[in-house]
């Protein structure tokens, strides 16, 4: 991406980000709700409103700074509150509510693939419509993939955590689930040394290549 200034990134990264995030909670609350358990709709979270979402730190302070520092981009927004002892399987469907956030991001990366097919499409008739939108769509897709897979490693409190513990047997399910306290930690640390980036960069960028090669941008954008 061109070296734009501080603005210009805000105005490219602010929507796409917005949305992946809080559509990613939303989903969870969604498939909470279907399962059995309506806590998220009664606290008022099953809404696309960002407001009922941000948390000032994963929200804005981290994705702002990791931005400036050029560095790994995530975020977080607040979790939305699932009951468990509500669902109707409560160790399968837990699975199930975590996976959804995840699969949220992959079909949000998917609708911003297509738009940057169309902004590419319109780039020689219509550039100053075009152009932004190329660039935001490109964000799109990055801020997604990237909480998609980070979502998915498999460290409680992530998705993916959350995932095996219910695919795990019950005995191996409680022992692997105990480790959450600390999960978040881990994945701070990993995520500040570097490591984290490194590791799922190769499968970020697997999942955007199979996704433009799916929309018909493949090697051009």
């Amino acid at each position: 991406m061109l070296d734009f200034s501080l603005p210009q990134k805000i105005a490219i990264w602010a929507l796409p980000v917005l949305f992946a995030i809080t559509v990613h909670e939303v989903a969870h609350g969604y498939v909470a709700r279907r399962l059995g358990d309506r806590t998220a709709q009664m606290m008022g979270r099953l809404t696309l409103n960002p407001l009922k979402h941000v948390d000032p730190v994963g929200t804005v302070l981290v994705p702002l700074v990791m931005l400036l520092l050029g560095g790994f981009l995530f975020g977080w927004a607040k979790p939305v509150p699932v009951d468990y002892r509500n669902l109707d399987n409560p160790k399968r469907d837990m699975a199930i509510v975590a996976a959804a956030g995840p699969l949220s991001n992959l079909l949000m990366a998917f609708g911003w693939a297509l738009l940057l097919r169309l902004a590419v499409s319109l780039l020689q008739t219509l550039p100053w419509a075009a152009q932004p939108l190329f660039f935001m769509a490109q964000a799109g897709i990055a801020i997604n993939l990237v909480l998609m897979v980070l979502n998915l490693v498999p460290v409680p409190p992530l998705d993916g955590g959350r995932v095996l513990t219910g695919l795990l047997p019950m005995r191996q399910a409680a022992r692997f689930a105990a480790i959450e306290p600390y999960g978040f930690l881990i994945v701070l640390l990993l995520l500040t040394s570097g490591l984290l980036g490194r590791l799922l960069q190769p499968a970020i960028g697997l999942c955007n290549e199979l996704l433009l090669t799916l929309v018909g941008l493949g090697g051009s954008a």
